[in-house]
């Protein structure tokens, strides 16, 4: 049973990032299943009416019947109706996408944002995916909250970015992300250059209550034309004050009290 429950997962993630659907074949292939398994698969979530099968071409894709079950429980939950206006006054500051990140057991959860930027390349990339660790600065921030091995262990379960999909300094030893991590507990703050994508720059700090455990994850990102290192260093004091709001209001959202 939990095979099938599995699967059926994987079949809902890998449909996630493909608004127009996906034929039977590709999605057997690329998920090394069955074809009849797939086919058997779909079947069932089209009758739990999270997928629908596009009468013109075949392709199967999702329904909205699980992004209103997400909103409903963020709705729920109270999060970004606290987190919001905070995290609209920092975007206003900085001019750029300011975003939450929650900790959801081993992993990073984007789930509100705000866009600050009103002119120009525009930086937003999907909301609600899990955050790479080891290459953005919402990683490296949650990271540098932890010992250097409880830190490693988290990567090494996730694994290490590879250049080729993210940025060209992107870190791919060891090494390299301890440097990372040093730089963010000295600053209070992660920040980096070209690591997430090419020509982009982010920088992030941790929610937290006292020396409880991380919460959440404030990050602000954009073009590095714009959001320059020494800009970073700049907006450093308005994003530590945010987080710090953040974690005195976190008592008025059950989904980030839970985790404080």
């Amino acid at each position: 049973m939990s095979s099938i429950l599995e699967r059926s997962f994987k079949v809902l993630e890998h449909l996630a990032p493909h608004p127009e659907g996906k034929a039977l074949s590709s999605l057997a292939s690329e998920l090394d299943m069955p074809l009849s398994a797939t086919h058997r698969l779909l079947a069932e979530l089209i009758r739990c009416g999270y997928v629908r099968q596009d009468q013109s071409q075949g392709n199967y894709m999702l329904t909205i019947k699980l992004v209103s079950l997400g909103l409903g429980y963020l709705s729920a939950t109270g999060v970004v109706d606290i987190a919001q206006p905070l995290l609209d006054r920092l975007a206003a500051e900085s001019g750029e996408l300011v975003r939450l990140a929650v900790v959801d057991g081993d992993a990073l959860t984007f789930v509100a944002k705000a866009q600050g930027a009103v002119r120009g390349l525009r930086y937003d990339p999907d909301m609600g995916l899990s955050v790479n660790l080891s290459c953005s600065s919402a990683g490296h921030a949650w990271l540098s909250t932890m010992s250097d091995e409880a830190a490693l262990a988290l990567v090494a379960r996730q694994g290490f970015g590879k250049p080729e999909d993210y940025g060209p300094n992107a870190p791919t030893t060891v090494k390299a992300l301890l440097a990372y991590l040093r730089t963010a507990r000295q600053q209070g703050f992660s920040t980096i250059v070209e690591v997430f994508a090419p020509a982009m720059t982010a920088m992030a700090a941790p929610i937290r209550q006292g020396n409880g455990p991380v919460i959440g994850v404030v990050t602000i990102a954009g073009p590095l034309v714009r959001l320059t290192p020494e800009r970073m260093q700049a907006l450093g004091p308005a994003l530590l004050n945010t987080t710090h709001e953040l974690a005195m209001a976190s008592a008025g959202s059950p989904l980030l009290k839970k985790r404080g």
